[in-house]
Parts: structure tokens; C-alpha cells; sequence
């Protein structure tokens, strides 16, 4: 199997396909020892601490309060730590790392969600209740002290919170100074300069136009600024945010898009206010990329499980396609891959093995709108197992070992063929940003059904401007459901 492919000559004219194609968009980047100096990460082990204290003094409060009445039950007192059992020591690593996944640690906007930190510790104080009934049904908790431990931690952490914002603020402009970058069409860099001067006096570094924001040269241009946030308006619809979004989320940098941009990413966005004028901020993460390392692992995981056992489905499908016609039971084609790579995608074969020659002939019966994708309904070339294989997308199992391979995810934008992507328009490139896909949106939106590439760009823009790991876990739901019901495919 080869997993390495160069680009072809296709590509060469494109200037966008020769940036930096070392990594996915969304892979994390590198963690150095300046990221624990930061404000940010000073910021939140404070707030960490204060969380943390707040947790302890709920504790000694109950343990005082409920030692007329009856103590924690020695099996639950596995160990003691400064004066604190074992209990309390998981459920504090239970919060402050749902806080974290939460990100409560992270902007400003995000610290002030105290009823959010109060919500949290409530969930892990009722998921506590749940763990303890299932490790042992016969245990009489104490209420009082449950309770007790319960409402004041709830009450002391976000007190905690209160308290911490506002011995941090006067620090937070002197340790984090906001130095803009603004992304805007011409006719309106001034005025939002003037408006961030006059009514914040904050400093606009650079600027660059809309209808460049997802170029090379405005990304380097940002990162020469040393600005921490970009603010963008009015970025081209055809271009989207989605690219420009996820590199700056990769350097550390803040970016918010002001209301005529609202439909770019809104889903990520929490509303603020940036000199009188109304944001949608978009933060870099904390500790930025785990995300995407649990997508990884279970990418490898799930194709390596898959592997094996699907095993004799290989072998019996295998028996099936050299039983039915002549020629290999796999079909490799050239397919464009992330930053334009080109690579070999692995199928079970499905038409005659003079399939690719014969083609060109049916290039006229094409029932695509636009002619991008290549697809004819009743095609001739198709074999009788085939057709078996392609209404319940089992062809496509193959993949699991381009998966492994390290060239595909199990969820992600499909790779097309080199014809197809020679025939894209330039906003439909960003798609090749990303990892592509044995499944995804398209394949859970109608497949076959769609009928217009346009459609189908949309539908990985969407995900990748959305994308998270439960999105992933719903177009894999999805996609079983489809290939039961064969819906969409032919």
C-alpha cells in the first residue's frame, strides 16, 4: 500500500495549495515553556487555586457541622491528604477538569459564567451520588454532610470566582495589553480604528482587507503584528472564516467577528462588546488540541478494530467480486487528499476492470448539475456484486487501511478523484484543509441525492466550522443507519 503520493502538476498553479501542509488545521501545535508564562496561564492556575481552596473550606465546614451526628464511612476513607480523605481529593480532580473541558479557565467571558461553575460542581456532586451507590449499595452516606458539602461548595466557588475577577482586573490590561488587527473592507478600516481609539484607546497594529483574510500574506502579516486579537468584519461569503479561524486558533490568537459576519462560525461564538461595538468572540484554548488527539486515537482505534473484525466479511466479500468478474478485487484510484496531496484510496471493486478507460465515453450521460462529481445513475460499467456493494456502501471498507495509513479519518470531507478537484472553483480548496473522510456530512445529507458540488462544499464547510468530537460520533451513528437503509447510494 502506498501512503505517500505527490502532488500532480494539477495543483502547481495554485498558489493557496502551497502553504504549510505539514499538519491538519486543526492538530495542536506545539506546547513551549512561554505558554505557562502567559497572563492567560497565570490567570487561570489562579483561578484554579481558588477553586480548589473554595472546594477544601466547603469541606472542613461540613465535617465541623456533621460531627455531632455521624462521620464519612471508613470505606470510602481509602487514604487522607492534608487533613482531607480520599473523597474529597477525586471529586476536586472531577471539578476543576470539568471546568477546564468547560473552559472556565480560559477568557474573561468565560471566568463570569459563575452560574456555569455552580452547575458543574452540582453535576459532580450528583454523578458522586450515582459512582458511591454502584460501589457499594448498602453505604448510608450522611445527608447532613452531603448536603452540607453540596450547597456550600456550590456558594464558596462562585464567591471564589467573584472575588478572583475582581482582584484580577486590575492586572488583566496591564498583563494582557489588546493590540488589534483589523480585518475589514476598505471603506470601513478607519472608521473602526477611530472608533477602537477614540472610545478605548486601544491600538490597532495592522489591517489588512476583507476579501483577503483567508490569504497567506494577511496570516503572516498577523503573526509579524504580535497582535492578540483580530477583529473582522464583513469577511466574503464564498470564502468563509473557516480557514483563517482555525490557523489562529493554532498560534494562540484571539478573534472576534463583528454581526455581519455572524453567520461565519456563530455557533463558536459569545457575545461581547469591544468599545461599544457588538463582537462575537472566538478564544484560542487554554490548553488547545486534545480534541483532536482523541479524534486521532479513535480513528486509529476504531479502523484497527474495524480491521478485525470485519476480517471474514473481507474474505467473503473478497471471493464474491473475483467470483463475479475478472480482474482485482481492489480498485485504487488517485484521490486528492489534505493540502492537495494526492494519494491512493483503497476500495473493493465495484465496476469492469476497464472501468477508468471507459469513462470518457459516459462523460456526456454525467447527471451532475455543474459537472464537478461524476455520476450516472445506471451505469453501465457496474457489476452485478457491485451493485450489492455500492447500495450498502461496503465497497468503501477498504478505507479502514488508508485510515491507518495516517492519509484518511473515519470522518471528514470525501477525497475525490484528481478529475473532479481540476474542476473546483478556489473556495471549494478549503475542504482539503482538513483530513478527509471515510464518512461525513455528505454521505449523511443524501449522498448520490446531491446534485451540485456547491452543495456538497457546504455541507464540509459546515462541518468544519462546527466540528467537534460528538459531531463525529453523530455522523458515525448516522452513517450506519444509512448503510442499513442503502438510502442515497448507487
Amino acid at each position: 500500500m502506498d501512503c505517500h503520493r505527490a502532488a500532480p502538476a494539477v495543483f502547481k498553479h495554485r498558489p493557496h495549495l502551497r502553504r504549510e501542509r505539514s499538519q491538519d488545521l486543526r492538530a495542536p501545535r506545539r506546547l513551549h515553556l512561554r505558554d505557562a508564562l502567559t497572563w492567560s496561564s497565570q490567570r487561570g492556575l489562579v483561578l484554579m487555586a481558588g477553586d480548589g481552596l473554595a472546594l477544601a473550606l466547603s469541606w472542613h465546614m461540613a465535617r465541623s457541622l456533621n460531627q455531632l451526628f455521624s462521620p464519612i464511612p471508613p470505606q470510602l476513607v481509602w487514604w487522607t491528604w492534608l487533613g482531607l480523605p480520599s473523597p474529597f481529593w477525586v471529586m476536586v480532580a472531577c471539578t476543576l477538569g470539568l471546568f477546564c473541558y468547560a473552559g472556565l479557565y480560559r477568557s474573561t467571558q468565560h471566568i463570569k459564567n459563575y452560574l456555569q461553575a455552580g452547575k458543574l460542581v452540582s453535576m459532580v456532586y450528583l454523578a458522586s451520588l450515582v459512582g458511591m451507590y454502584f460501589y457499594d449499595p448498602k453505604l448510608d452516606l450522611p445527608r447532613s454532610l452531603f448536603f452540607v458539602a453540596w450547597i456550600s461548595s456550590v456558594g464558596l466557588v462562585m464567591i471564589a470566582r467573584v472575588v478572583a475577577t475582581l482582584a484580577l482586573r486590575p492586572l488583566e490590561k496591564a498583563h494582557t495589553p489588546t493590540r488589534v488587527f483589523l480585518i475589514a473592507p476598505a471603506q470601513r478600516l478607519k472608521r473602526l480604528a477611530d472608533i477602537l481609539d477614540q472610545r478605548a484607546k486601544v491600538p490597532v497594529i495592522g489591517a489588512a482587507l476583507a476579501s483577503t483574510a483567508n490569504s497567506n500574506a494577511t496570516y503572516q502579516a498577523i503573526l509579524a503584528s504580535k497582535a492578540t486579537l483580530v477583529l473582522v468584519e464583513n469577511v466574503p461569503t464564498a470564502d468563509l472564516a473557516s480557514e483563517l479561524y482555525w490557523k489562529l486558533r493554532r498560534a494562540g490568537v484571539s478573534m472576534q467577528l463583528l454581526p455581519t459576519s455572524r453567520d461565519m462560525l456563530y455557533r463558536r461564538g459569545q457575545p461581547e462588546t469591544v468599545a461599544g461595538l457588538p463582537t462575537l468572540r472566538l478564544d484560542a484554548p487554554l490548553v488547545g488540541g486534545w480534541d483532536y488527539r482523541v479524534k486521532r486515537w479513535m480513528d486509529y482505534l476504531g479502523a484497527g478494530l474495524g480491521v478485525l473484525v470485519l476480517a471474514p466479511v473481507f474474505l467473503a466479500l473478497a471471493a464474491a467480486i473475483r467470483l463475479d468478474s475478472p480482474g482485482p478485487i481492489f480498485f485504487r484510484q488517485e484521490r486528492v487528499g489534505l493540502h492537495g496531496k494526492t494519494f491512493r484510496v483503497w476500495k473493493f471493486r465495484t465496476m469492469a476492470a476497464d472501468a477508468p478507460q471507459r469513462q470518457a465515453q459516459l462523460e456526456q450521460q454525467n447527471e451532475t448539475a455543474d459537472g464537478i462529481l461524476f455520476k450516472v445513475k445506471h451505469d453501465p460499467r457496474v457489476t452485478r456484486v457491485g451493485s450489492l456493494l455500492r447500495r450498502t456502501s461496503l465497497d468503501e471498507l477498504p478505507q479502514l487501511f488508508n485510515v491507518l495509513c495516517g492519509q484518511m479519518s473515519l470522518v471528514g470531507p470525501r477525497p475525490l478523484p484528481v478529475r473532479d478537484v481540476a474542476k473546483f472553483d478556489g473556495w471549494h480548496n478549503i475542504r482539503h484543509q482538513v483530513l478527509p473522510g471515510v464518512t461525513g456530512l455528505w454521505q449523511i445529507s443524501g449522498r448520490s441525492d446531491i446534485d451540485t458540488f456547491d452543495d456538497v462544499a457546504r455541507l464540509d464547510l459546515h462541518y468544519i466550522d462546527n466540528w467537534s468530537i460528538n459531531l463525529d460520533l453523530e455522523i458515525l451513528a448516522e452513517t450506519v443507519g444509512i448503510v442499513l437503509l442503502g438510502k442515497g447510494a448507487y
